[in-house]
């Protein structure tokens, strides 16, 4: 009895997963923004990062004929998805997490684009996260092989989104809001999906049109290795502030978005629901540990949070990421527990190096890996947690997503009423949800 019931919990955290995937869907939230915009046309688009491409279809579905042209750079295979038949609209692929050559003729195409809009109708910048390896231009006597060498150990090193993108815009001519000088202080409108901690624009894709001081701008005082140290030592410095005149920003969707609606859908579902305004953030192993504990001392109820934790990688990682290490710790605490799932996901359906959005797993997931020859200390000290969690079943797989507002942590504790109910709950239903002015 217990056990199905487990399962039908399982299941619950997968739908509240989804409806929160839906609730901030670029191409939803997009739409739903201008519509109440009033743009004046013609419009021209440039959407950069994992969503641009459902974020470009959200404007072309809000502004329909208004739209002159469209550049769109996007993760490989997301063009796939691209629309159609409107003269002037590309979109280009580019690889994440490491740029490649295909990143420098994007950052090309972006640069050439806004160059030839013309002076009148109006701009439309559409950012996401991945844009910071999507699009890039080298400073001058930064090589690209420099550069992805610096993006490979800054991927590995553990620092926070925040330091690693410092050093990606002392390493850029574009990113830390240098791309707007390419405005030249023009009207444009800049819509953002929020993947990082407090939705700071200026880490967001690196901040390609947002305003910076020069200490933001400075990869110094980080503690980096002396040769990435000499390669940030030369930045160049912020644009002109007059690049920034006409610009407005918004953000559309973040994890916040996604926390209100996961904590809405639980609420339905009956129960009673806490909701973290303060992301989990530092070594994604520790964070496991430290929330599985949470749980185990909280009454029963659903817990929600927004993450951006890291991993350190040792010289040869294996398969997963940050919330598969994450849910991997976890499971060790949970071990044995009879009444508690947690659910770790990526937003935009990728977690590290594998294919996998994250895991869900509970009090048995330590016993069936094991059950495999798997050890789950020795998969967390090799960055290979996502080979274990394949083991014991708990993978989520969701393909591109759509969306990218940092991971989202769901955790279940069971009450002991809560195992008859369960089994007679069929699920989420669809609903309409308004997001708060303010669903922090």
């Amino acid at each position: 009895m217990a056990a199905a019931a487990l399962q039908t919990a399982r299941r619950q955290l997968l739908g509240l997963y989804h409806a929160a995937l839906a609730a901030v869907d670029g191409r939803r939230r997009v739409r739903e923004y201008l519509r109440e915009a009033h743009l004046v046309p013609p419009v021209h688009v440039v959407a950069v990062g994992k969503a641009a491409v459902p974020m470009l279809q959200g404007a072309l579905d809000a502004l329909g004929p208004a739209v002159a042209g469209a550049l769109a750079v996007a993760p490989e295979g997301a063009c796939a998805e691209h629309p159609s038949g409107l003269p002037g609209l590309r979109c280009l692929e580019a690889p994440h997490p490491v740029p490649d050559e295909r990143s420098v003729a994007a950052g090309k195409a972006v640069v050439q684009a806004l160059a030839q809009i013309p002076p009148e109708g109006s701009l439309l910048f559409l950012t996401s996260g991945g844009a910071s390896s999507l699009v890039e231009l080298p400073a001058p006597g930064v090589s690209l092989d420099a550069l992805r060498e610096a993006t490979r150990w800054l991927l590995a090193s553990g620092l926070p989104i925040h330091a690693v993108n410092r050093v990606r815009k002392a390493l850029s001519a574009i990113k830390g809001g240098r791309l707007a000088a390419g405005l030249r202080g023009r009207p444009a409108l800049h819509l953002v999906m929020a993947d990082v901690p407090g939705d700071e624009l200026a880490s967001i894709g690196s901040g390609l049109v947002v305003p910076h001081g020069a200490a933001d701008l400075d990869g110094r005082g980080i503690v980096l290795p002396q040769w990435l140290e000499n390669l940030v030592a030369g930045s160049l410095p912020p644009a002109p502030e007059e690049s920034f005149r006409g610009l407005r920003h918004a953000v559309v969707a973040s994890g916040a978005h996604a926390r209100f609606v996961a904590a809405h859908r639980g609420r339905r579902l009956g129960y009673a629901v806490q909701r973290h305004a303060e992301p989990l953030v530092g070594d994604a192993r520790q964070a496991g540990v430290r929330i599985a504990e949470r749980i185990l001392a909280s009454p029963p109820g659903l817990q929600i949070w927004s993450s951006e934790t890291t991993v350190r990688l040792p010289p040869t990682p294996g398969r997963g990421g940050r919330c598969q290490t994450l849910a991997l710790a976890a499971a060790m605490v949970l071990a044995g527990s009879p009444d508690v799932v947690l659910l770790a996901a990526g937003t935009d359906g990728r977690d590290g190096s594998s294919e996998d959005a994250g895991a869900v797993v509970d009090g048995g997931t330590v016993a069936r890996g094991t059950l495999a020859g798997l050890s789950p200390e020795d998969c967390l000290d090799r960055a290979d947690a996502g080979n274990f969690l394949e083991a014991s079943g708990d993978l989520i797989h969701t393909g591109m997503t759509g969306t990218n507002v940092m991971d989202l942590i769901l955790a279940l504790r069971l009450a002991p009423t809560d195992y008859n109910s369960l089994l007679g709950r069929k699920g989420i239903h669809e609903v309409s949800v308004d997001f708060e002015a303010n669903p922090a």
